[in-house]
């Protein structure tokens, strides 16, 4: 009987141990995890720096508040190159190890990229232009192959121009779309004005990035504000719109032109454009948007007016009050006019509803000069 007892408590005993056991385990676990916790608060911050410049071993480094050091780096670093971002130590500015995640395009943050689903059955009255972009973007992305038998070297990209509210952007977005092809778009005035000290980065950022996603198209909206005419620099604003002007150059002759990477240059300002961007090798395609004629706006309105529940309505007498408009305004008259059939508790949209809304779309272009919407 006491024998029984014994082993009894041995057992018991043997349990209390390998319990305590695993307390203490995780007791030391717990107490390793705060000391490093407590030792990351104690630790000195790394500062992000960019690479300027790579000279042999060294580096010359710019630091947040504008100014360069030229610094050495260990070879287990990995290879650095300018516009790359890396961890310093801020006392003595050593590099302590590449920030991958900021050297790839941080220029994502600042464009609009997307798949287009608009198709060129979407667009109205532009079969010239629809036929000119299918031959010089579409053709040479779907089957570069034609080019190569017959020798010659299609443009590396065109220039939509004309008047706001023409279908410039649903232009570009369609071909996009019909060579299954990424949308990169960027505003040329935002990069101007948002990024003093950053464009011409930027603008390498944006090529670099339409290479990775290629094929894909660059479309940059409101050219003329990076690529005007040329003239004396005076003003740091100035100079760095030639320095981002300058690089949009670089990039443009730095790609051949069968590379699944094409350029739509858009602008209402052809005039004012620097021909520097418009010479044979760069944007030399020339394509003008017009405002629509009888015709054009025939197929427009229908494009828009397809899917809205419509009384019989004289057509030809809407049409002919639209005379004037573009394809922008065309679409807000639609919508205008669907509005008026909604205040009125009206299921269809008849007549005096077109003929209020072309009034109303009218008079907001005579009161600020154009809506301007849609590109």
């Amino acid at each position: 009987m006491p024998q029984e007892i014994d082993e009894k408590e041995m057992y018991s005993f043997a349990m209390n141990m390998n319990q305590l056991e695993a307390e203490n385990r995780l007791l030391k676990a717990t107490v390793g995890q705060l000391k490093s916790e407590l030792d990351n608060f104690k630790s000195t911050p790394l500062m992000v720096c960019e690479i300027k410049d790579i000279l042999g071993k060294e580096a010359i480094i710019k630091v947040p508040n504008g100014n360069a050091f030229l610094v050495g780096y260990s070879s287990s670093i990995g290879p650095l190159n300018p516009g790359d971002f890396v961890f310093v130590e801020q006392r003595n500015l050593n590099i302590v190890k590449k920030h991958s995640a900021l050297s790839s395009f941080d220029v994502e943050k600042f464009v609009i990229v997307e798949k287009p689903d608009i198709s060129w059955n979407d667009i109205g009255g532009l079969k010239k232009q629809i036929q000119e972009i299918q031959e010089v973007i579409e053709l040479p992305l779907k089957k570069p192959q034609i080019f190569k038998r017959i020798g010659i070297t299609p443009p590396k990209g065109i220039l939509l121009h004309g008047s706001p509210g023409t279908g410039k952007t649903l232009l570009a977005k369609a071909v996009a779309s019909s060579t299954n092809s990424t949308f990169i778009e960027i505003v040329g005035s935002e990069l101007v004005q948002k990024f003093i000290g950053e464009g011409a980065k930027l603008v390498k950022d944006l090529f670099e990035l339409a290479r990775s996603r290629a094929p894909s198209i660059v479309f940059i909206d409101e050219l003329d504000a990076i690529a005007s005419q040329r003239i004396e620099i005076g003003t740091s604003g100035e100079r760095e719109v030639q320095r981002t002007f300058m690089q949009l150059l670089a990039e443009i002759d730095g790609f051949n032109s069968l590379d699944n990477v094409k350029i739509i240059g858009c602008t209402n300002r052809i005039d004012i454009l620097d021909p520097a961007v418009l010479r044979p090798g760069r944007l030399d395609r020339l394509i003008e948007v017009p405002l629509p004629d009888a015709g054009a706006i025939t197929e427009i309105f229908k494009v828009h007016s397809s899917r809205m529940s419509l009384e019989e309505l004289n057509s030809r007498k809407i049409i002919k009050k639209m005379e004037g408009l573009s394809g922008a305004e065309i679409k807000a008259v639609c919508t205008e006019a669907g509005y008026f059939a909604i205040r009125e508790k009206r299921e269809k949209v008849c007549d005096d509803d077109f003929f209020s809304a072309i009034e109303k779309i009218k008079q907001k272009k005579e009161d600020d000069g154009s809506i301007g919407m849609f590109g």
